[in-house]
This record gives structure tokens, sequence and C-alpha cells, in this order.
């Protein structure tokens, strides 16, 4: 039945005369997602609206699927895209709408009818009343219920195209890749620092990555993991450059020249300035960790000021504030969390 998205946006509709930008990305991003699974599609922006219009056969979970990942997009709705002929005509496809939609018609509606044309020779009163009245006679099992109705259908009249459609799937908000400049990810084998690669990626920032590799106290299958991670973030953020540094000379050199139980905050500080080099080689504007304040040792605020101390880069931590119970909901979320808990330590 369907053979178009609507996306909706949220913040980027505030935006001023730059907006078009933010639509620009968020047209790109939606173009890449899509170009990810089978099917042929035309991504188009009109009048403050964004269109996905399928060309070919398409699987439409896999196609919901992957709007889904894509930051920006508040709602997907999947809508039934029609010609004006005329209210009979447009009474007809919403029956015919609502008879393939809702199986069940035991259910209660709202008709809510917008005219961007405003020549259209009934108001959107006037539709939402007639409209409702053939629903009715249609299908009498259906009731009307204004204030909370469980079927939410929309008619959009813009230009010569009716839009028909009555579910929104929630995206993930946020704003488009790439509409806030670039930063470095000091991304290991645990749960927090996917998360705030993610978090940090839902703000419209690319994101690189670092890895820090300490063959052979660390296995191939802890690199395999972080690579594994970055794969599955790169489903959100596009894609991640992923950069593995071989620690073990200068962990081994940490480990005979410094006191052993300021180990873990000398270490931290050479992988802070390392990951700061490689960031300002490829244009980063700034760190990003996944450390959240108290959780270890190394995270309390004298040991956060003392990394801090050998970046000029500015250090961004998303999840600073965050228990472990709320970074592993994300984490479960994105679906980090069974890849992030794999017995391989980094």
């Amino acid at each position: 039945m369907y053979k178009a998205f609507l996306i909706k946006y949220g913040e980027i509709g505030v935006k001023g005369k730059n907006r078009y930008l933010f639509e620009d990305a968020l047209v790109r991003q939606i173009r890449f997602a899509l170009n990810k699974i089978d099917g042929d599609f035309v991504v188009s922006k009109e009048n403050g609206r964004i269109y996905a219009t399928a060309q070919s056969e398409f699987d439409y979970d896999e196609a919901v699927e992957a709007l889904k990942t894509v930051f920006g997009i508040i709602g997907i709705c999947p809508v039934v895209q029609i010609e004006d002929n005329g209210f009979d005509d447009l009474a007809e496809h919403v029956i015919k709408y609502l008879d393939e939609a809702y199986p069940d018609k035991n259910v209660t509606f709202k008709v809510d009818a917008r005219r961007a044309r405003k020549n259209y020779p009934m108001n959107s009163m006037e539709i939402n009343m007639e409209m409702g009245g053939r629903i009715l006679d249609a299908f009498p099992e259906m009731k009307v219920d204004v204030h909370k109705p469980e079927v939410l259908l929309q008619v959009e009249i813009r230009g010569d195209v009716i839009n028909i459609y009555s579910i929104e799937v929630p995206g993930p908000g946020g704003m488009p890749i790439g509409t806030a400049g670039k930063a470095m990810l000091l991304l290991s084998g645990g749960i927090d620092s996917p998360v705030a690669g993610y978090m940090v990626a839902k703000r419209g920032v690319q994101i690189e990555a670092t890895y820090f590799h300490a063959p052979p106290y660390t296995s191939e299958r802890a690199k395999q993991k972080v690579i594994d991670l970055a794969k599955i973030v790169s489903k959100y953020s596009g894609p991640i450059t992923l950069n593995v540094v071989n620690f073990t000379d200068i962990q081994m050199a940490i480990y005979e020249k410094c006191p052993h139980d300021e180990l873990t905050i000398i270490m931290r500080r050479y992988m802070m300035k390392i990951a700061e080099d490689l960031g300002k080689m490829s244009g980063c504007q700034g760190l990003v960790t996944g450390e959240s304040i108290g959780q270890v040792a190394s995270q309390t605020l004298q040991s956060l000021a003392s990394t801090n101390e050998v970046c000029t880069l500015p250090v961004y931590r998303p999840v600073i504030g965050f228990d472990k119970e709320e970074i592993v909901r994300i984490s479960r979320k994105i679906d980090t969390f069974e890849t992030s808990i794999q017995p391989f330590e980094d």
C-alpha cells in the first residue's frame, strides 16, 4: 500500500535563514541510509517537507528500520499519495486506506485535514466533518473521539497531491550528522564509550575514533570487539574512521618509570594526548570520552582535571552525569550492549 514516507523533523524547524543547510544534510543522510537496503528511493524536499518515494519494490520493515537510524528525524509516516480528483475520489481512497491499514475496525478515530492549497473548495473543518461521515457510513463499528483517538487520520492537501496517513513511527531525533563539526572519540570495548559516541553523533557531530591496542596483553579478539562496536555505532553516525594505536611500548615504559599507584591516570594522559594529535591531523574540533564522574577511580574530578591538562582541544563527556544503569539502557537501545559485555578485555 505504501510507496512513500513523509519524514518529519523537529529542531531543524526552528532554525533561521540557514535552515536549508540542515534540511539538505538530513536529505543526504536519508539517502545514505536507504542506499543500504534493497530498493530505489528518491528523497526530495518540498515546501518544508521531506519525502522518500520508492521507485521500485522494497521491504517496508527494512526501510523503516533504516530511517530509524537517521538523526534529525522525529517521525516516519508511511503515506499514500493521490492526485486531486475531487472529494468523492479522496473519500474512496481514505476508506480503502483505513480498510487495509486497520483490519480490526473497532477503534476510535479523528480526521485532521490541512489545506496548504487554500483554493480547495472545502475548508479544513468541512473536510473533517464530511470525511468523518463517509468513514462512519463505511465502517459503522468505528467511533469518533476528537480528544484521544486511537487513529488520527491526517489528510493534507498540498498542490495537486494529497497525502493520506495515520501512522507515525518515532525517529531518533537529534540533528543531522555533519552539521556540528567533527570530534575524536576515544573508543574502548566497554559499555560507556560507544554510548558517548552515539550521543554526540545525535547532536550532529561527525565522529572519528581511536582505540589503544596493547598486544600481547590485549588479544586480537579484543580489537575485533572494538571494530564491531564501531560498525554498530556507524549505523547511526555514518562511516567512522577507526585509528588503532599500538600502545604496548608506551604502556611498558610507563610501568617501568612511573609510580605504580598512578599508572592508570598517566596512561590516560598519554591516550588523550595521542588521540588529540590524531584528531588535529584529521580536522577534529574536540575529543569525546565515555567517562562518568566517580564510576571508577580514574574518573574522579581530580583525575578528569589531570587528563584535561594535556589537551588543548575541548573534551566532551556526554555521559558525565549518568549512572551505569542509564548508560546500559542506551547501549541496549542502540544494540552495543551485547558486544560490549563480551569477555575480551582491552
